[in-house]
């Protein structure tokens, strides 16, 4: 494979990221492995605390892709030793450690999944148990060597605690450095990371310096936010996109995505460049574009991603039908709301007179019995972002239908 030249490479790298510790460092590795023809080791870790990944972790996963596609090394490493500690990152409390099973469980399902957006033969998958599993007492002491009490609450989270007299368990302190140590056993050049993830890729340097290496340069993305526009995505929040779910579902999910959102989605999650991600957003504001198409794009291109191209074009024409009328009444009533955030779904139904009241719509929701846009909503807490300009029908049983618009 012939590679792109360095400041090329270094210029598409950098689309879409927080943090790069050093651009002047990454570009000097790059231009090393462009003249020997050796690949970049890049390295990113997961660890496996539930069983489905969802757009948020391919935020990370789109940027291994990236790098494969510009013919470095990507190494997938699943924590399955760090799993068992708890990452306390951005935590203001204890994390609870996973069990040995449901790191081993969750870590298969996670090896399966990457495969819907990584080269098969161009990732590792390595597991931190490889080197962890032979650690004995006197490693673990020169690890911990490396790092002072002071050092580590420096970090932000763990200040905060600190200050506000939360408690800290001692072994929280080993994740950065056992994070740090991954780094060292695979000598990465560079790892990535969610933003939330600075100070523990940080650690990693120092440890891989310590350990007589060249350290590695440390690449962050941005936590991407769930449909409801406000929290991380996460699956105990509900406002998740699965990587796994159908695609009749991935597509009604992604069209709820607000405008705003959207464009941040596109920027994060697609191949297309930071220019025609802009050049969108002109003619979008320009009325050149309705927005409603560039999000059945979207829609279309996560379908296509995760499942195939045929059952995209279905999920979108079934999509369509469903909204041309078809299985609903002619007129459907329309109820403007102002926008806001954190609006309970129950409370919205009743205010929008699809169900009596909050108690009758936290039993149709609990029954299966609401949707919105053709999406089944299950969760009876879930709390919605109303964006200005956007708009979606909800459905409270068999007969009740309301378009929500929400204007000012």
């Amino acid at each position: 494979m012939t590679m792109l030249a360095a400041d090329e490479q270094l210029r598409l790298l950098k689309k879409g990221i927080v943090d790069l510790v050093s651009e002047k460092e990454l570009l000097h590795k790059l231009e090393k492995s462009v003249k020997t023809g050796k690949p970049l080791k890049i390295k990113a870790g997961f660890d496996p605390s539930a069983p489905d990944l969802h757009l948020g972790h391919t935020v990370l996963i789109n940027k291994m892709r990236q790098f494969q596609k510009l013919g470095h090394e990507v190494t997938f490493l699943i924590g399955d030793i760090t799993g068992m500690v708890g990452d306390p990152s951005g935590k203001n409390e204890t994390r609870r450690p996973l069990t040995n099973e449901e790191v081993q469980e969750n870590g298969k399902t996670y090896a399966r999944q990457i495969f819907k957006l990584l080269d098969p033969k161009m990732t590792i998958i390595d597991y931190n148990s490889r080197w962890f599993g032979e650690f004995d007492i006197f490693k673990l002491f020169k690890l911990c060597g490396q790092y002072t009490v002071a050092r580590m609450l420096e970090r932000d989270d763990f200040s905060k605690r600190y200050k506000g007299g939360n408690p800290i368990s001692i072994h929280e302190f080993l994740y950065p450095l056992l994070q740090g140590y991954d780094s060292v056993a695979l000598k990465s050049d560079v790892e990535l990371g969610g933003n939330d993830q600075r100070f523990n890729l940080l650690v990693g340097r120092d440890m891989q310096k310590s350990y007589g290496q060249e350290s590695q340069v440390v690449m962050t993305v941005p936590l991407l936010e769930g449909l409801d526009g406000i929290q991380k995505m996460s699956k105990s929040m509900g406002n998740y996109i699965g990587v796994d779910e159908n695609p009749k579902d991935m597509f009604g999910k992604t069209m709820r995505l607000s405008d705003e959102l959207m464009m941040k989605y596109y920027e994060l999650l697609t191949d297309i460049t930071v220019d025609e991600v802009n050049e969108l957003k002109q003619k979008m504001s320009k009325g050149e574009l309705n927005p409603r198409d560039i999000k059945v794009n979207l829609a279309k291109t996560f379908v296509e991603r995760f499942h195939s191209k045929e059952l995209a074009e279905k999920a979108a024409k079934e999509f369509t039908e469903i909204f041309s009328n078809k299985g609903m009444p002619d007129e459907i009533p329309e109820w403007v709301t102002a926008p806001a955030q954190d609006v309970w779904i129950c409370k919205l139904m009743s205010d929008s007179k699809v169900s009596m009241t909050s108690s009758e719509a936290k039993r149709l929701v609990e029954g299966g019995g609401v949707e919105r846009d053709g999406v089944k909503i299950t969760d009876s807490k879930l709390k919605l972002k109303l964006s200005s300009g956007e708009s979606f029908v909800l459905k409270a049983g068999k007969k009740k239908f309301v378009r929500v618009i929400v204007k000012g």
